[in-house]
């Protein structure tokens, strides 16, 4: 297979993306106005997050040949293979999921993931068009997805899967929906279980990191059920709707920080530590701690 026929689940669907949005900002609308408890949109906020993604699809599309080319090498250098049956498609649904997991995990616990992902949290709303505000920076994903390429995945078949994961949680990102059945909110990630994500509530920091199976969270102690009305956003929200700010502002921060005087080890912990982490020596006693405003993470 060559670059100019690698899979892609998500640019096709890009209108029908659009469209929802603009049919969701009508239908909340009407729930708020009805006495519903929720956020809702505002146009400017909404078009900054739709402005985040299409220059995310654009500045994507080189970046995915060179993933396609680095599974691909992979795949080529191991002897394992997987096959393409049923069977297959079953492993590597799991296997996706638990990789997306992890790859979301660590985008909140180090500062130079989260200098790209923190993009996808910038938002004080929530709704359809926030699960489109992307980073415009270079992906930092790779690494993550690599292993299934070494476990004998077709790279085909992990582009796939991973479209199909970031196509199905565009849907969890509603205030319009409540709650569903139980027994699916046991397995499945759904819009309860990732406003929880979303919101900067201390309770919900760093937690429900799911792709689609709530079984990873729960399994790795990262679950935290829905009992608070979520605020959304960072632990310090920007107040602006410029694209190329939302991109890069905590880029920015970190530089700002690892020029600080101070050790190598002060300065790579700045870039590769927690969001919040600080020196020691800065640290001000418990009861007077605070977010730091440019490193603290958003809801998690």
């Amino acid at each position: 297979m060559d670059a100019a026929h690698i899979p892609d689940v998500l640019t096709p669907v890009i209108p029908v993306f659009v469209l929802t949005v603009i049919a969701e900002a009508f239908w909340v609308k009407k729930l708020k106005d009805a006495g519903r408890p929720v956020v809702g949109h505002t146009w400017k906020d909404t078009i900054a997050s739709l402005t985040m993604g299409l220059g995310y699809s654009a500045l994507s599309l080189g970046w995915k040949f060179v993933a396609f080319a680095g599974y691909l090498a992979l795949y080529e250098w191991t002897p394992l293979r997987m096959g393409s049956g049923v069977v297959a498609w079953v492993l590597l649904f799991f296997a996706e999921d638990l990789c997306y997991y992890w790859y979301h995990r660590i985008h909140h616990e180090s500062r130079f993931f989260w200098a790209s992902h923190v993009v996808h949290h910038s938002s004080e709303h929530y709704n359809l068009s926030t699960a489109l505000r992307q980073p415009w920076l270079v992906p930092t994903s790779w690494p993550f997805w690599a292993p299934l390429a070494l476990l004998g995945f077709h790279p085909a078949m992990i582009f796939i899967q991973q479209g199909l994961n970031l196509l199905y949680q565009y849907w969890i990102h509603t205030e319009a929906i409540v709650k569903l059945p139980r027994p699916f909110e046991w397995l499945f990630n759904t819009p309860s279980h990732h406003r929880v994500h979303h919101g900067s509530n201390p309770r919900y920091l760093d937690k429900n990191y799911a792709g689609i199976l709530m079984l990873w969270d729960r399994l790795f102690g990262t679950f935290e059920p829905e009992t608070e009305k979520p605020v959304y956003g960072l632990t310090k929200n920007l107040e602006t709707y410029n694209p190329l700010r939302i991109a890069t502002h905590e880029v920015a921060a970190i530089i700002r920080d690892a020029k600080k005087p101070g050790p190598l080890s002060q300065r790579l912990g700045y870039i590769f530590r927690n969001p919040a982490w600080k020196p020691a020596a800065s640290v001000p006693p418990p009861e007077a701690a605070r977010p730091s405003p440019e490193a603290a993470p958003p809801s998690a």
